[in-house]
């Protein structure tokens, strides 16, 4: 009853290849628009940092932790000799050392 041959034409294709569908779900996205200034500073902070991947994580303590221990964590995480690219790790380390150091 079922036949396991294509009826379609051997050149013609029926599904829509995974680039295409991966390119027009990152064009939906467009930019992002922060209303609160701690919500740029968390943005700004993860692009410096290149850790695009945890944009919330960044905002989230620039919502609750002081600005000086962040700015020192940055300012460490970027100036920090590596071969990563990504400083998200470095500046977790250094901001838990400075906020253990405060207490």
């Amino acid at each position: 009853m079922y036949s396991n041959k294509s009826t379609q034409q051997p050149g013609s294709r029926s599904f829509e290849s995974i680039k295409s569908i991966i390119q027009r779900k990152y064009a939906e996205k467009g930019p992002v628009h922060a209303k609160y200034e701690f919500q740029e500073y968390g943005l700004w902070l993860s692009e410096q940092l290149h850790d695009k991947k945890h944009k919330t994580l960044y905002i989230k303590l620039a919502k609750e932790k002081p600005r000086g221990l962040l700015e020192e964590a940055r300012i460490f995480s970027i100036d920090y000799k590596t071969s990563s690219i990504n400083r998200g790790k470095i500046f977790m380390w250094k901001l838990q050392q400075l906020e253990n150091e405060s207490k």
